[in-house]
């Protein structure tokens, strides 16, 4: 049976477009974020047109504030996180990377909005093929730069050394940017290791990797605020757990371990932001 398009994608886009309403984040959403979001869900129609105007009134908006209570600062979060994100990648390819690959990219539209502003640089995008054949849609109806490729592949059932030779697209000795956005939390512990390896053998030296992920409390369990039972019970509910967390203070060996160092002055944004923190580590 053909597995559905992401639900956390749907809604995380949906979310963005809200975001452009909320005056505070203007100066905190990249420019053009909002917009060009709205316009990917309705062109790749997975949501209609009627669904992303009302994402754009301030109705949606207290809606999403108003689940602040349950997982608090998390609808701002995503506004932070996209600025962290592109951060990294302009940052990035002012010190020199080559190309940049978006991990589980959902329906982000980063690599879309900066191909044509860096018409030198690679951008390629990873997804599940239940998510990316949706989004390649409305990524060719809203025109698509030479530079901008997107991979339908499940990183669950193949290498991603594979996916990237197979592309042709990637040169692994380059200095590179890697984004893995809103992705480690849904992986299981032993393949979140094994992506860090995977990452660090497709990317030269002076690359970095910038994601974001969820915290672990002092019992082991993953830290999803002050309802976190509720949460993680919604979660499993829509199909889509989490399933990785780690203490910050772990973080550093943790990526030690996986031929990545930890580098939190990369980025002004690096700390916690809602549930989630988020992080740079370079080689």
């Amino acid at each position: 049976m053909k597995s559905a398009a992401s639900k956390t994608a749907r809604k995380a886009a949906l979310n963005i477009v809200s975001l452009g309403a909320v005056r505070e984040m203007e100066g905190v959403l990249p420019c053009g974020a909002a917009e060009a979001t709205a316009r990917l869900l309705t062109e790749s129609e997975v949501a209609s047109r009627r669904a992303v105007q009302f994402s754009r009134t301030q109705t949606a908006v207290l809606i999403y504030r108003a689940f602040d209570w349950m997982t608090p600062g998390q609808f701002e979060a995503f506004a932070y996180r996209k600025a962290f994100c592109e951060g990294q990648v302009r940052d990035g390819i002012n010190a020199g990377a080559g190309q940049v690959l978006v991990l589980g990219a959902g329906y982000d539209t980063l690599a879309w909005r900066l191909a044509p502003e860096f018409p030198n640089v690679g951008f390629l995008e990873i997804d599940h093929p239940a998510t990316a054949d949706v989004k390649a849609k409305g990524i060719e109806s809203m025109g698509q730069a030479h530079n901008h490729h997107l991979i339908a592949k499940d990183l669950g059932e193949c290498q991603l050394k594979d996916v990237l030779i197979e592309s042709k697209a990637w040169d692994a000795k380059v200095q590179s940017i890697i984004i893995a956005e809103g992705l480690l939390m849904y992986l299981p512990p032993d393949a979140v290791g094994t992506l860090f390896k995977q990452c660090a053998a497709v990317s030269g030296a002076g690359s970095r990797i910038a994601f974001s992920y969820i915290g672990v409390r002092d019992n082991g369990q993953l830290d999803a605020g002050p309802w976190s039972w509720m949460v993680m019970w919604m979660l499993r509910g829509s199909g889509e757990p989490w399933l990785w967390g780690i203490k910050p203070v772990q973080l550093g060996t943790f990526l030690g371990q996986h031929n990545w160092t930890f580098a939190p002055d990369l980025s002004p944004l690096t700390g916690k932001h809602g549930l989630e923190y988020f992080a740079t580590a370079e080689r």
